[in-house]
């Protein structure tokens, strides 16, 4: 039996490794194209760009694992069914399940593995990839402009945000199509130059990045220091054929690229991390709705909280008094006892309050929606650890009997069912996903959806594959619409 179990594992491996190595590489690819714009021609160097596709691959696990334990699983046992292994085992008297024994301890070394991976690898390499890319843009400024949005100049003396519909020429130097909103102290954007063209030229002796901007125009919004001229919005407007800004550098000339800044994200958590941040979050926004809910009621009046009294300070009458009964029973009475002008006052007032509170409330809905997305988005990163886990080992329960029921191996039908079932496995797992960060479901339910999909199906094929059935089995529909024709022949005879 333990050189069955060898055998088993040794094939089992080979393809694992195989298939991980090449779905591995097309996913990097895959991944790469989205950013490689930003890394290529920016004189970054082969070093770097290294550096950060080795911190991405991490990054890629969570999806490459589950699809490669899918497939080496249907491969593997795909083969034995082909070539009539699993058929000398059985006639041996071992069973599919005796069969996967030492795979099953393989996958449940491998879950553990995973979930290490997940909880300490992957936040780290999230983390050193968001720096990484964050510090090449400091360092080289023509990365940090994105075509057709605006860009942030970070860490220069002058704040700005840039807009280009396109760059091209050696490093990106030549810029189209220039929009640039200039901050002032107090960050606010007063200055807007618009240009046809752009160049940045800078030098390595030089701490100064020169923008030479040509066939533009320059617009600035003056502040006059009265209140009334404030009113007029008066600005400034020039034409220029060359406009050159000088950026200071000076404060860049030292930035490591591997320095690490503040985490900021949930995927750059560990469990431990994880857990906290929920505690804090859901505690923050319990006090900022009570806040909220609080003021509107104070606003709105219509729930006023009796003052506490000091029981000490309480006089005990000798005689009772008569209390007088509010004469007000509804709003109808109390409108209909006023003058014509007071009620139109008084109507007016409610409207403008309500239409306050309103605006009020439909401004801090977008606030808390984003707040409990970003703690929904943690405890989905939560949930999402330990799912990765699991599902390495549920899906193997899926491809291995499904791989001894199609009796296929090679990179033909296998690939073409993993890619199917992964793909499913996948999506669902995506909507599942945007749907808990949206709040529509609990987050828990959106990270383990699709593993708990492909729980029952593993089953299924469990059990079908150790009865030796077949992937789908209509032979009782079949049966039972032949004896349903029947009985109605023979009821037609009958009569």
């Amino acid at each position: 039996m333990k050189i069955l179990d060898q055998y088993i594992l040794r094939r089992f491996l080979y393809n694992f490794f195989s298939s991980f190595f090449i779905l591995i590489v097309i996913f990097i690819f895959q991944g790469i194209w989205l950013f490689i714009d930003d890394l290529a021609g920016k004189g970054l160097g082969m070093v770097i760009i290294g550096k950060f596709i080795f911190y991405f691959i991490p990054t890629l696990v969570d999806k490459v694992l589950p699809l490669t334990v899918l497939l080496s699983s249907i491969l593997t046992f795909g083969t034995f069914a082909e070539n009539y292994e699993f058929a000398a085992m059985k006639a041996s008297g071992i069973s599919l399940q005796r069969g996967m024994r030492s795979l099953i301890v393989f996958v449940l070394f491998l879950g553990l593995v995973t979930f290490f991976f997940a909880n300490d690898v992957i936040p780290k390499s999230e983390q050193k990839m968001f720096n990484l890319r964050r510090n090449i843009a400091k360092v080289k400024p023509a990365a940090a402009i994105t075509e057709g949005v605006f860009s942030d100049f970070e860490g220069t003396a002058q704040g700005m945000n840039i807009k280009v519909d396109r760059k091209y020429g050696e490093q990106d130097r030549f810029l189209d199509n220039v929009i640039i909103h200039k901050k002032t102290n107090q960050n606010i954007n007063n200055t807007v130059i618009k240009a046809k063209t752009g160049e940045l030229i800078s030098s390595e002796e030089s701490d100064i990045i020169q923008l030479v901007l040509k066939d533009g125009n320059y617009y600035e919004e003056v502040i006059p220091q009265k209140a009334a001229e404030r009113r007029k919005h008066p600005f400034a407007k020039s034409n220029f054929d060359t406009y050159t800004i000088n950026i200071d550098i000076s404060e860049l000339n030292d930035q490591d690229l591997e320095e690490d800044q503040n985490i900021t994200t949930n995927k750059m958590k560990n469990v431990g991390r994880l857990i906290k941040d929920i505690d804090s979050l859901r505690e923050n926004n319990l006090e900022k709705v009570t806040a909220f809910s609080k003021n509107v009621v104070n606003r709105m009046g219509a729930f006023p909280i009796e003052p506490k009294v000091d029981s000490l300070k309480l006089i005990v009458p000798e005689k009772k008094t008569e209390i007088q009964q509010d004469t007000i029973r509804d709003i109808d009475v109390f409108i209909s006892s006023l003058q014509q002008w007071e009620q139109l006052q008084v109507v007016k007032k409610a409207q403008n309050e309500v239409t306050s509170i309103l605006s009020t409330v439909n401004a801090k809905k977008d606030e808390l929606q984003s707040r409990y997305k970003f703690y929904n988005s943690h405890i989905l990163s939560l949930h999402q650890k330990y799912a990765l886990a699991l599902s390495c080992i549920i899906l193997f329960f899926v491809g291995a009997p499904l791989g001894a029921i199609i009796r296929k191996g090679g990179l033909g039908l296998p690939m073409v069912v993993a890619i199917i079932l992964f793909l499913a496995y996948y999506f669902i797992g995506v909507f599942a996903g945007n749907y808990a960060k949206e709040g529509n479901i609990h987050p828990a339910i959106g990270a383990w959806l699709p593993t708990m999909i492909m729980l029952p199906l593993g089953i299924s094929l469990t059990r079908r594959a150790t009865a030796d059935k077949g992937l789908i089995g209509f032979g009782h529909f079949i049966d039972r619409i032949k004896a349903l024709f029947k009985r109605k022949n023979k009821e037609a005879e009958d009569e």
